[in-house]
């Protein structure tokens, strides 16, 4: 057994925690490493709720390490900075998102894709380059490599800024690497939680008509009213969905359950992108058939 989790670096650290499959979050002392050369550290002010901060405390993907401190959308002000950063100093307002480390030696670090590095090192639940395991953002303070710590604008609110750096990244990234980015397209958004609302913002914002798909009619007035969306399917309406075949150049898919892919095929143009952006625990069904009819 290693040291206990209060006792392995000098730096006090409090957070919230879950120690078993239950998931329940409990007071939580442990330790943060000492400022490195090249680390920030920084007080944490928000933190988002993320979907796989719930499928991890709940051990739902089969890879967690108890007891485990959640939270990758993390924002707040530092405190202090190691001898060799060079850009960030203390008062700045900065966040961490997913990942902590990687092995920058292999083709996708040497491209700023860190985040595929088969190396990639998770912001909790991971074994840090020390061999110790990384926590989340459900805590008081934060010590990250100034490599995975980004800036975040003055001016720009904290609170509201710490969801995009899960959620935000994950539908903004798929709109502009598949060019689902341009006037006058027209993308569908599949669920309107975490992800989804967020999508049909940076859609909107980059000049897309969006239509929202949803087996919540209630969901309607928010996703056109509050959040700008052009119009909204009920996914569980035939004539609906049968009404808007072929009629979309991708679909950003945010749904973390089990769902039917194959209605969502149907509403793509030839050549149209289906991107998926939740987890589902469970594998989905997709028929190769329809991929092969529409390219």
């Amino acid at each position: 057994m290693g040291q206990a989790p209060e006792q392995e670096h000098p730096k006090n650290a409090f957070g919230w925690a879950a120690k078993d499959t239950s998931g329940v979050l409990s007071p939580f002392h442990f330790s943060r490493r000492a400022t490195g050369e090249k680390d920030v550290t920084f007080k944490v002010t928000h933190c988002g709720i993320c979907h796989s901060d719930l499928h991890m405390i709940k051990n739902e993907w089969g890879n967690t390490i108890y007891p485990i401190v959640p939270g990758h959308e993390i924002v707040g002000v530092v405190t202090e900075v190691g001898s060799k950063v060079s850009k960030f100093k203390v008062g700045d307002k900065v966040g961490v998102g997913c990942m902590v480390g990687s092995c920058h030696s292999c083709d996708s670090c040497a491209i700023d894709l860190e985040n595929y590095c088969p190396k990639v090192i998770m912001t909790y639940a991971n074994k840090y380059h020390d061999g110790t395991i990384t926590y989340g953002g459900y805590s008081d303070i934060m010590v990250a490599d100034e490599h995975f710590v980004v800036r975040i604008p003055e001016g720009t609110p904290l609170d509201a800024t710490a969801p995009l750096l899960c959620a935000g990244i994950t539908v903004y990234s798929p709109l502009r690497f598949y060019g689902l980015d341009k006037p006058g397209m027209h993308v569908g958004v599949v669920g309107l939680g975490g992800l989804g609302h967020v999508a049909v913002k940076f859609a909107k914002a980059m000049g897309v008509k969006v239509t929202v798909i949803s087996t919540s009619p209630s969901k309607k007035s928010e996703a056109i009213e509050r959040l700008g969306a052009d119009s909204f399917l009920v996914s569980r309406d035939q004539d609906e969905m049968q009404a808007a075949m072929g009629t979309m150049d991708g679909i950003i898919d945010t749904v973390s359950a089990v769902h039917p892919l194959m209605p969502l095929i149907g509403l793509l143009k030839s050549q149209g992108k289906l991107v998926l952006v939740g987890a589902p625990e469970k594998p989905l069904e997709l028929p190769a058939f329809s991929l092969l009819m529409g390219e």
